[in-house]
């Protein structure tokens, strides 16, 4: 994802359901976050590092021990050779079967997904699955260097965008949803009890788009088969 409290918004509850399932999920934060939150009184280095330890502490709400980061500058990320090779590099290491990114895709209906960073983590993200993680002679370097074997992930799941093809029932993890995001304090204490609130009304529409029962609550993604 590109900044920390990003996969806690979109796909927290998703992420509880996994780790209940003994699935093992490892986090990647291309950018420190730095730009973001709402105190003047502190330097965007001190920001930098309050936010990787709240995202640390949402993590852990989910059941993820395993975050890494990239340590792009906040809001100045674009898809380069550089942050594909990067995001390529973590790949290799982890041999996901799936991996979960943010949608490269503007979403005219919601812009909020769609912050520029997002979409050019999305788009570096896709390119470092296929071609580039899969294809040994796609940055040999990290071959011969680093001796990180080529590795074919199964699926991407798109977070945020236009289209949506896969909806998963969080009713049961919404607490710990609630919980991750809280953990951004920075980011979202400012919103007190409306946090709550707000984020029934989007799962809530997703639940209901999926076609669930009233009162069900849902995440929202498309899936691609990559394999």
């Amino acid at each position: 994802m590109a900044h920390p409290d990003d996969v806690d918004f979109g796909a927290a509850g998703t992420v509880a359901g996994w780790t209940d399932r003994g699935i093992e999920v490892v986090y990647l934060m291309v950018t420190d976050g730095d730009a973001g939150g709402f105190d003047d009184g502190i330097t965007r280095a001190e920001m930098a590092a309050l936010r990787r330890d709240e995202q640390r502490a949402a993590a852990k709400c989910v059941g993820v021990g395993d975050v890494r980061w990239l340590g792009y500058p906040d809001g100045r990320v674009e898809v380069t050779l550089d942050l594909r090779r990067d995001i390529t590099r973590e790949i290799r290491r982890v041999r996901p079967d799936r991996v979960l990114m943010p949608s490269p895709e503007r979403n005219y209906e919601r812009i909020y997904p769609s912050h520029p960073d997002h979409r050019a983590v999305g788009s570096a993200a896709l390119d470092a699955v296929y071609p580039d993680a899969r294809n040994p002679y796609a940055f040999p370097e990290l071959l011969a260097d680093e001796g990180l074997e080529a590795w074919t992930a199964r699926e991407v799941w798109l977070s945020g965008g236009p289209s949506v093809n896969h909806y998963v029932d969080i009713t049961a993890h919404f607490d710990r949803k609630l919980n991750a995001l809280r953990a951004h304090a920075s980011q979202t204490a400012h919103m007190g009890d409306g946090l709550p609130a707000m984020l029934r009304g989007w799962l809530s529409a997703n639940a209901a788009a999926a076609g669930l029962s009233e009162g069900r609550l849902a995440e929202a993604f498309q899936v691609v088969d990559t394999a």
